[in-house]
């Protein structure tokens, strides 16, 4: 499974991201739905020279990358709205899903003024585009979840691979579990994931007991959860207080009914999971409930997800809420003055920046951190075990 796979089935969404003026997610004002990219634009265009951002997107992209693209868009221009200021301009440049196409578009767009790229959306896009962006000083915020193309004035705004387990883990700790079990899938995110968990558990003052990985085949997960399973038995003293199992969607219905077959008691050893768990359905696997995972709370993400139906009568994909808190951060730095206002040290402030998907902030080393709750799976969907942050250290977030 890849990392845009694993991305586009994690469900989730936070806080709505509310505007500067007072216009919130649940403003009753929206673009007309008919509304073009230049009708979007030339509304901004009649107020001076403005401050110009560019989103890249692949437009006229191969597969289902029109579709991710047009809603992204649409999410940036429904952003654009709901903060209502004039002096902001978004232009669309279509990258048409490859890295020429990517670098051409910033090219464009470094030569019209842009002083900020949202996008490229794929990981060849971003490292395109890269060296042109560096060459003019313009920062950009790309969609891509590989981490190995951030950086160097490259920020990710994404759902990165393990940015959700050191949360799992300081509620598990705070719960007073120590003992842990890893059961990962063998593929670059069950590998990043595992070393992630493994730090975190360390700095916790944890101890991983056992580590077992299991193929994406259903008959290759016996064995590692047959090796798991045994230090956790019905009837017998637990060696472990938890066990890490950060399965996939696709994977997760194949993998957690072996818990109760090779007997593990799960009402003493606690399940763990990652916001690919965060799927409707989960609470229909008995031995789940009452397991932990981090994600984003669920109302943003619900609030968001009305205001985009009802003006595009059309239901976004989940990558849609990053265009919108992309557009939303530039519009709320664009007031600073110009040489300042996307500069790294506004960019990756430590208050961090208030979005759909809740609390979020940009790292200098291109990463993101994000805020998140903690859910408890039951039967007729999760439930907020410990709410997500209201602020990063106490400082406020910048709205």
């Amino acid at each position: 499974m890849t990392f845009q796979t694993m991305i586009k089935t994690v469900a989730a969404g936070l806080l709505a991201l509310t505007a500067t003026l007072g216009c919130s997610i649940n403003s009753s004002r929206a673009p007309d739905a008919s509304l073009s990219s230049t009708g979007a634009e030339s509304r901004n265009r009649g107020s001076g020279p403005g401050v110009k951002v560019a989103m890249l997107l692949p437009l006229t992209g191969q597969g289902n990358a029109q579709q991710i693209a047009k809603a992204l868009k649409q999410a940036g221009e429904l952003a654009l709205f709901d903060f209502d200021n004039p002096n902001v301009q978004i232009a669309s440049k279509d990258t048409r899903g490859t890295p020429e196409g990517a670098q051409a578009a910033a090219r464009d767009a470094i030569r019209e003024g842009a002083e900020l790229i949202i996008g490229p959306l794929f990981a060849n896009e971003v490292a395109a585009v890269a060296p042109e962006a560096k060459r003019a000083g313009v920062p950009v915020i790309a969609f891509s979840s590989d981490q190995k193309v951030a950086g160097d004035g490259v920020y990710l705004l994404s759902f990165l691979a393990g940015g959700d387990v050191p949360r799992i883990v300081s509620y598990a700790a705070s719960r007073g579990i120590k003992r842990y079990a890893t059961l990962t899938p063998q593929t670059d995110y069950g590998r990043i994931v595992e070393q992630v968990f493994t730090r975190a558990v360390q700095e916790s003052g944890g101890q991983i007991i056992a580590s077992q990985q299991y193929p994406p085949d259903a008959n290759g997960m016996l064995e590692p959860v047959k090796q798991i399973a045994a230090l956790a038995k019905k009837g017998e003293p637990a060696q472990i207080d938890a066990i890490f199992m950060p399965a996939a969607p696709d994977t997760l219905p194949f993998l957690a009914p072996l818990m109760p077959y090779y007997s593990v008691d799960t009402t003493n050893v606690k399940l763990l999971g990652t916001s690919g768990w965060d799927f409707p359905s989960a609470g229909k696997e008995q031995s789940l409930l009452g397991a932990w995972y981090a994600a984003p709370d669920p109302k943003g993400w619900q609030d968001f997800t009305r205001r985009y139906v009802e003006t595009y009568s059309d239901v976004p994909p989940r990558l849609a809420s990053l265009a919108y808190d992309a557009v939303s951060l530039a519009v709320s730095l664009s007031g600073n003055p110009p040489g300042r206002r996307f500069s790294p040290q506004e960019l990756t402030r430590a208050s961090g920046f208030a979005g759909v998907d809740g609390l979020f902030r940009l790292r200098p080393d291109g990463g993101v951190e994000r805020g998140l709750a903690v859910l408890e799976v039951q039967r007729y969907g999760a439930q907020i075990a410990d709410p997500a942050p209201s602020a990063f250290n106490g400082a406020p977030a910048q709205y």
